[in-house]
C-alpha cells in the first residue's frame, strides 16, 4: 500500500432496520415520473454549498466510490482482468453471476457476495496484486473518474474539509484513485492475508449498510467532529443509512429508488453526465471532428494551386481544422499568457499529454508552421497518417531510441533554416490523470542543439474532454497556461537533468503539484511503470509479432549477447549524468 495514504478497517454490518429485504432497502413508493418534482441542482450549486459550509477540518466530506466518484463498477475492470489471465474458468464466471443475481435480489448477503469474490484471490500475493490494482487503474479505472467528482473534492480541500472515502469495495479497487485524489484516509472491506498471501477469506463484518455509518463515526471523531457536521456523496440505496445519518446527503447519479428516496426527504441531487453511456450526438459529433481533418486539407488544396505554397496551404488547413474540429466538439480554451505563443517564433511548444484532444488544442494555440513528433503507429491510419505527415508530423519508432534519434534529427534543420516550430510531449505518452509523468530528454537535446527557446504549454484538464483509452470527445472548457520562453542558448548536454528537473518543475508548480528535486526527477523516470513508457510497450508489441524461424533464432542470439552486455554494464554501475559532455539519447549534433 503507499505509504502516504492511510487505510481503516471499517467496523461493519447489515441494516436490518426499517424496509429492507435481505439486508437491502426495500422502497415501497410507487416508481413514477419523478423529474417534474425532484429537486436536481447543477454543480456550481453543490460548489456554493461546500463554499457557505464551515472551513475547517471539522466539516467532513465522505463519497462512496462506485458510482459515484468514477462512472460504473471497479469490479468490473479486475473481473475483466481476471478472465484475461485466465484466473477464473467459464464455470467460476457463472458462479460469480449467480452470486450477484442473488445478492440483487436479496436471497444474499454481502458479506457472503465477497467470500464468494474473495476464495479466487486464495494463494495469490498481495504485494502482486496490488501492483495490478495500480496497472488496472491506470488502463481501465483513472477514465471514469467524473471531472465534476474531482471539482467537488478540490473545492472541500480548498476549504480545509477532512476528506475520506467509505466503500463497500476492496482496498486495492479504492487505493490507487484515493491516491491519485490526495485522499488519505479510506475505509472499505478488507480482504484475509497470512504471510503476504490472501487466504481466499473476508474479513468480517463487511463495510456495507451500517458498517459505512461505523466508519463515518470514526472518521468524524478522528477529526474531533461528528456527522452532524459531514456531508455525503452517493448514488445507491444500499447507503442508505449513512445518507439519514449524515446532516448535509447529497445523491449523485442515483438509482431511480434513490431518487424518490432524496425527493421526499428533501436531499440534494444531482447528475454527472461527463462519463459513462454516450450519447448519440457525441459519437457523431467526434467522428465529425476526426473527420474535419480531411475536410481541412482538402480545402487547402485550392491555395496550393493558386499560390505554389504548400506552407501557406498546410497553415491554412491546421487552422481550418482547428477551428472547425473545436465547433463540432464544444470545446473552448480559457488561456492564460497566450501572448507568450508568438513573443519568441520559432519555439518548442511542449506540452503535457493527457489526452486525445491536446493535438487538436495545440493546432488551435499555434496554427501555423509547425513540425510535430508522433509515434509511428499514426503513421498507419488511413487517411489520417498521410495527413499528418503532410502537416509536419515526425514519426518516431519510440521502441527503438538510435532509429527515434535518426529521424528526429531533420527537425533542428526545420526550425533554423524554415523558421518552424516544434510542438512535443515530452512525457512521450498520454498520462492517465492529471498527474505529470516523468519527461524524456529528446525535446531538451533538440533545444540545446538548435538554440531554440523552450515555451511551456501547460494544459489542465483536457482530460475532462477525452481521457486516455476514450475515442468520444466530450464538449467542455480546457485550462491552459502558457508560461513565458526560456532561453536555451546556454544550456549543454553536461547539465540536461537540471534544465530537465527545472522546466518540468514549472508545469508541477503551475498544475500545483509538489516539485521535485533534479535526483527525484531522475528517479521518476526511471522508476515509471512499464505500461507507461512507450519504448517498453513498442518493444513487447515487437517480440510479440510473428516471425520466421531464421530471424526468431537470429534474434535469440542477439538477445542472449544484449542481456550479458547488460549484465555487464550493471556491474559497472552506469551514472544517469552525462560523461564528456555525450548523451546517447541526443538527436543531432549541434549547428
Amino acid at each position: 500500500m503507499p505509504d502516504d495514504t492511510t487505510l481503516r478497517g471499517a467496523s461493519c454490518g447489515v441494516f436490518t432496520l426499517g424496509g429492507v429485504t435481505g439486508g437491502r432497502v426495500r422502497c415501497d413508493v410507487p416508481l413514477t415520473r419523478i423529474r417534474e418534482v425532484e429537486l436536481v441542482v447543477s454543480l456550481s450549486t453543490l460548489l456554493e454549498n461546500i463554499a457557505s459550509a464551515e472551513p475547517g477540518p471539522k466539516t467532513c466530506a465522505v463519497f462512496d466510490f462506485d458510482g459515484t466518484i468514477i462512472s460504473g463498477y471497479s469490479a468490473t475492470a479486475f473481473l475483466k482482468d481476471q478472465i484475461a489471465r485466465g484466473e477464473i474458468s467459464p464455470a467460476d464466471l457463472v458462479q460469480l453471476t449467480q452470486a450477484a443475481t442473488r445478492f440483487g435480489l436479496g436471497s444474499l448477503g454481502f458479506s457472503a457476495l465477497m467470500t464468494v469474490h474473495a476464495q479466487y484471490l486464495a494463494g495469490r500475493s498481495e504485494s502482486e496484486y496490488i501492483a495490478n490494482s495500480e496497472r488496472l487503474f491506470r488502463r481501465a479505472i483513472a477514465k471514469l473518474i467524473y471531472p465534476e467528482a474531482r471539482q467537488l473534492i478540490e473545492a472541500h480541500r480548498a476549504a480545509g474539509h477532512s476528506i475520506a472515502i467509505i466503500s463497500s469495495a476492496t482496498p486495492y479497487q479504492v487505493m490507487p484513485a484515493a491516491k491519485d485524489l490526495e485522499i488519505e484516509d479510506v475505509y472499505a472491506t478488507d480482504l484475509e492475508v497470512v504471510d503476504g498471501q490472501f487466504t481466499g477469506g473476508v474479513i468480517k463484518p463487511t463495510c456495507f449498510g451500517v458498517g459505512k455509518v461505523d466508519a463515518a463515526e470514526r472518521f468524524a471523531e478522528k477529526r474531533d467532529s461528528s456527522l452532524e457536521n459531514c456531508f455525503f456523496y452517493s448514488d445507491s440505496t444500499d447507503d442508505i443509512e449513512l445518507l439519514e445519518a449524515a446532516s448535509r446527503p447529497v445523491v449523485l447519479n442515483g438509482s431511480r429508488e434513490l431518487r424518490l428516496i432524496a425527493r421526499d426527504k428533501g436531499w440534494s441531487i444531482a447528475d454527472f453526465s461527463s462519463r459513462g453511456n454516450t450519447s448519440t450526438s457525441q459519437v457523431v459529433r467526434s467522428l465529425a471532428a476526426t473527420g474535419s481533418l480531411l475536410g481541412s486539407f482538402m480545402m487547402g488544396l485550392p491555395l496550393y494551386a493558386l499560390s505554389g505554397s504548400s506552407r501557406d496551404s498546410v497553415n491554412f488547413s491546421i487552422s481550418l481544422f482547428a477551428d472547425t474540429a473545436s465547433a463540432l466538439i464544444g470545446l473552448d480554451l480559457d488561456v492564460r499568457g497566450r501572448e507568450h505563443l508568438w513573443k519568441r517564433r520559432p519555439a518548442i511548444f511542449m506540452f503535457n499529454h493527457q489526452s486525445n484532444a491536446d493535438m487538436l488544442i495545440m493546432a488551435s494555440l499555434v496554427r501555423r508552421d509547425i513540425v510535430g513528433v508522433g509515434k509511428r503507429e499514426l503513421k498507419n491510419l488511413p487517411v489520417i497518417g498521410p495527413l499528418m505527415g503532410a502537416s509536419g508530423v515526425v514519426f518516431i519508432d519510440r521502441s527503438d531510441r538510435k532509429a527515434a534519434i535518426e529521424t528526429m534529427k531533420p527537425l533542428v534543420h526545420a526550425m533554423q533554416e524554415e523558421g518552424k516550430s516544434l510542438v512535443i510531449a515530452p512525457e512521450g505518452t498520454r498520462a492517465p490523470t492529471r498527474k505529470l509523468g516523468a519527461f524524456k530528454k529528446g525535446g531538451f537535446h533538440v533545444a540545446i542543439q538548435s538554440g531554440i527557446p523552450i515555451v511551456p504549454v501547460v494544459i489542465h484538464n483536457s482530460g475532462d474532454i477525452s481521457p486516455k483509452g476514450d475515442r468520444i470527445f466530450r464538449s467542455g472548457t480546457v485550462q491552459v497556461d502558457v508560461l513565458p520562453a526560456l532561453d536555451t542558448t546556454s544550456w549543454s548536454i553536461q547539465t540536461i537533468d537540471e534544465h530537465v528537473a527545472s522546466v518540468r518543475n514549472l508545469f508541477l508548480h503551475t498544475l500545483g503539484q509538489p516539485e521535485l528535486t533534479v535526483a527525484e526527477t531522475t528517479a521518476l523516470r526511471r522508476d515509471t511503470p512499464d505500461d507507461l513508457k512507450p519504448e517498453v510497450r513498442g518493444q513487447r508489441k515487437k517480440a510479440s509479432q510473428p516471425q520466421s524461424t531464421a530471424e526468431s533464432s537470429e534474434n535469440s542470439v542477439n538477445l542472449r549477447g544484449r542481456a550479458r552486455g547488460r549484465r555487464a554494464n550493471a556491474k559497472r554501475a552506469p551514472s544517469t549524468t552525462p560523461q564528456n559532455g555525450v548523451d546517447h539519447e541526443a538527436p543531432a549534433t549541434r549547428h
